[in-house]
């Protein structure tokens, strides 16, 4: 059989010297519980659960199938060669991997079901080749978040809200080892000496792991997952995100190569918001994205993507936002567009917008467009830039012309809530005007907020010329009509 090591085919029949053996005597011999099935959360469906997943504690594995999985995945690693195992496609070496464990598990007489076997079978191929007892949250595309605080405790969260589940990993150290695992495939390391790291898997999803000495009670790891199907703003209009005249008018601004600020909190689809809006570029425009892990899912063909790069364990080799976004200038872009303004790259951000790239794009945490506009100012500021505050804010004034506030209310959806333009300096005040918001009337019998999203009554905005110049100023006053005319709950 392919796999074992060099040797005869008594590698799995005599056990070795040692070796963890689970062929006791007849009357012990070992099972695995024979508790009823995990529910949804241990082992997720495909699909979205219908029903709210159960309380973990009783989704919980025994100790004892924990204990027969460990038994059998030594014997494996024992008798597989894990050289010749690298070299073949997943589902190839799935099979393989399958194929050795149901010989061990017939060599050693472990008495289980055949729906436990699968299970086992399943979970021990997720060690080898995938993220282990992550592989069935990864593959659900109902959940936003998974938060990971320790071995034996795993928080996921479904339609804006955090539940347990019952899953766990063997130890803190095969959770280190899969931490370790996803940031080493995108050039980066977490481990006593740089405990804390950044990341991102295959798919974009942004993870953030954290081990001991930082983290005391085991390794620390958050996943933020996308959704396999990239979110429109047809779809963000179907939710309940923004209305239709809103989306229209957003689509205006994406068109028109408005400058944007898309401001939220965390959580609240700032991210999302940036994809959909890139939607509306146009295929023949240069753009460059800079992020420290890359996630952005950007459709057009000419897309230039940029990541930072921490220190390396010597400290050096570190390229941060600010140098990535000097570059850009140097590229020809005619779009740049920045995942998270976190620092003194706003600067360089503001200068671009202001210089030529015109329609480039940016998000940061801000609970509304105010406060957003004063965080850029005070990035600037702690970059040490020795500017007077009425030169940062005319610059400000200069750069950006719209932001759109995102934000997730109580119940867990997530709305649109401004989108606002900045007008311009009066004394020494940035004045800026709200073209569309949302306003929260109550709630309802299930916990659910009741709003509504209202034009201001605003027929002419400030980047009313700039759509003419492209051809949009029609459909842009059609769009203010109408959300003036019949505001949509």
């Amino acid at each position: 059989m392919f796999g074992k090591r060099s040797g005869t085919d008594t590698d799995l029949r005599a056990p070795k010297p040692g070796a963890v053996s689970l062929e006791p005597a007849p009357a012990q011999a070992p099972t695995v519980s024979r508790a009823p099935p995990p529910p949804a959360v241990a082992s997720p469906p495909l699909a979205p659960a219908k029903a709210p997943p159960p309380p973990a504690m009783e989704s919980r594995r025994s100790d004892n199938y924990y204990e027969v999985k460990a038994t059998i995945f030594g014997a494996l690693i024992e008798a597989i060669d894990l050289a010749q195992l690298a070299k073949l496609d997943s589902e190839s070496a799935r099979e393989e991997i399958r194929d050795i464990v149901n010989e061990i598990i017939a060599i050693k007489n472990i008495v289980m079901s055949i729906a436990e076997q699968e299970e086992l079978l399943d979970d021990i191929c997720n060690d080898v080749l995938g993220y282990g007892p992550l592989e069935p949250l990864l593959s659900r595309d109902d959940i936003a978040d998974i938060m990971v605080n320790g071995a034996n405790t795993v928080y996921i969260e479904v339609g804006g809200k955090i539940q347990r589940t019952g899953i766990r990993f063997r130890d803190n150290q095969q959770l280190l080892n899969i931490c370790q695992r996803i940031v080493s495939q995108v050039g980066r390391r977490v481990d006593e000496s740089s405990p804390i790291c950044d990341a991102r898997l295959a798919d974009g999803s942004r993870v953030n792991a954290i081990v001991p000495p930082l983290s005391i009670d085991g390794p620390a790891l958050t996943i933020r997952k996308f959704k396999k199907d990239k979110l429109t703003l047809d779809q963000l209009v179907k939710f309940g995100a923004i209305t239709p005249e809103g989306a229209e008018i957003l689509q205006i601004i994406g068109r028109v190569r408005c400058n944007v600020l898309i401001s939220g909190g965390t959580g609240s689809g700032k991210t999302t918001l940036l994809n959909c809006l890139t939607n509306y570029i146009e295929h023949d425009e240069r753009v460059i994205t800079c992020e420290d892990a890359a996630e952005l899912q950007l459709q057009q063909p000419h897309v230039v993507r940029l990541e930072t790069r921490p220190p390396n364990i010597e400290g050096e080799g570190q390229v941060t936002m600010r140098e990535l976004v000097r570059n850009c200038l140097r590229m020809r872009p005619e779009r740049i567009i920045v995942g998270e303004v976190r620092g003194p790259e706003a600067f360089d951000l503001l200068q671009a917008m202001n210089t030529g790239h015109d329609g480039s794009m940016g998000t940061l945490h801000a609970n509304n467009p105010r406060e957003a506009l004063s965080r850029c100012e005070s990035m600037i500021t702690m970059g040490g830039f020795s500017l007077p505050s009425r030169t940062i804010r005319e610059m400000i004034c200069a750069s950006i012309d719209v932001i759109i506030q995102a934000a997730r209310l109580r119940d867990g959806s997530r709305r649109i809530t401004h989108i606002t333009e900045v007008m311009g300096m009066e004394g020494d005040t940035i004045i800026t005007q709200d073209i569309f918001l949302y306003d929260m009337v109550g709630e309802d019998a299930n916990g659910k907020i009741i709003g509504r999203h209202r034009s201001t009554g605003i027929g002419r905005p400030k980047f009313w010329e700039r759509a003419r110049y492209y051809g949009e100023e029609k459909r842009l006053a059609a769009a203010l009509d109408a959300a003036e005319v019949a505001p949509t709950t």
